[in-house]
């Protein structure tokens, strides 16, 4: 009988979404060195004996762009016995939504990457690796969440308008929605909070700002969409 005495390598990737100039974004990196040197990825990295996945995540995502204490989900498990070139690795994956405003991008000088950078998640570059399949299926599982648990609220602002809130639907969703229904179903959902508050006046007729009950989202579970 054939016997290996090594099967696998362990990495782990972290697919993080933002949205940043009215577009839904994600962050790569832009490799340094073969396989596929010069093109953009998913920001990841091996996986050390002493760590667990969750600890991996959250470090090789701080090395590579200093991006740290955000909540990452764990997304799935690629194990395509190709996904890459040079031996057989299997990727933790996980994905993150956050405000582009929380982060300021940069990254050590360790000679793995070369740069940090958001890129519209509709006109992404050639990627590395399956790379464009694990986004893919990050936003796939994005949209699905979006029929249970208002998730979006973590691309918004603390406060905000229902102008905002329906955009980040829109570019998640990667279609329009309808204005009225849109907001009429959000505002029966009890998980908005009415501020007193509105937007700078300006050339446009002020807008009110709204802010998400706390309490509420964490307790509500229901469709949104359908």
């Amino acid at each position: 009988m054939f016997k290996e005495t090594k099967t696998h390598e362990v990495t782990t990737d972290v697919v993080i979404f933002t949205i940043e100039d009215e577009k839904l974004k994600v962050l790569l990196v832009k490799r340094a060195h073969e396989p596929f040197k010069g093109k953009w990825a998913i920001p990841g990295g091996f996986i050390r004996i002493s760590e667990t996945i969750d600890a991996a995540a959250l470090r090789i995502l701080k090395e590579k762009t200093n991006v740290q204490n955000i909540y990452l989900e764990q997304l799935y498990t690629f194990g395509d016995p190709l996904r890459h070139p040079d031996s057989r690795v299997i990727t933790c994956a996980y994905f993150a939504l956050i405000r582009s405003d929380d982060i300021v991008l940069s990254f050590d000088d360790n000679s793995e990457i070369t740069e940090v950078q958001w890129h519209p998640v509709y006109n992404l570059p050639k990627l590395a690796f399956d790379h464009k399949e694990i986004i893919e299926y990050s936003l796939k599982r994005t949209r699905e969440r979006l029929e249970f648990c208002p998730i979006a609220f973590q691309l918004l602002p603390e406060k905000f308008t229902l102008t905002e809130l329906q955009k980040a639907y829109e570019l998640i969703l990667g279609k329009k929605l309808d204005k009225r229904n849109f907001r009429k179903k959000f505002l029966a959902s009890a998980i908005l909070k009415e501020l007193n508050e509105f937007t700078k006046s300006g050339s446009k007729r002020p807008a009110r700002l709204y802010s998400f009950d706390k309490i509420t989202l964490d307790s509500k579970r229901g469709h949104f969409f359908s």
